[in-house]
């Protein structure tokens, strides 16, 4: 078993060294022949949320978010109010979470759950909250 895994260590590096040694060799192609550059993309057009939508979807958050005090009882830590914040914030926010570059492991799954249009939805209805 061992010198197979050793044999597919060495058959994987020599094909990675030479598709590197290919790359290296082929001759760039000049500049002028380079095809015309393509207009960049357009802003990634913004969802209209549907609030009544919304107020179905954040039921789950009032486990949290609808603690009087905003205090969660274990583990004990502050949780942010949501409600009437901004629909901005609330998109961007759900957006980290979905993506992982904001970091809450309860969030984070939460997030993830939601599609594009979810997100859009909570966020306007919780940006009605008062």
């Amino acid at each position: 078993m061992r010198p197979l895994m050793i044999a597919a260590c060495f058959l994987l590096t020599a094909t990675a060294f030479g598709a590197s040694a290919q790359d290296v060799q082929a001759p760039a192609a000049p500049a002028a022949a380079a095809a015309p550059t393509a207009p960049a993309p357009a802003a990634p057009v913004a969802l209209k949320g549907d609030a009544a939508r919304g107020k179905q979807l954040t039921y789950t958050c009032q486990g949290c978010h609808g603690v009087t005090g905003y205090k969660n009882a274990y583990p004990n830590y502050h949780v942010p109010r949501i409600g009437g914040q901004s629909e901005v914030y609330l998109t961007n926010a759900l957006t980290e979470y979905k993506k992982g570059t904001r970091k809450h492991p309860t969030m984070q799954a939460q997030a993830q759950s939601f599609s594009d249009q979810d997100i859009a939805d909570i966020a306007a209805f919780l940006s009605t909250v008062k």
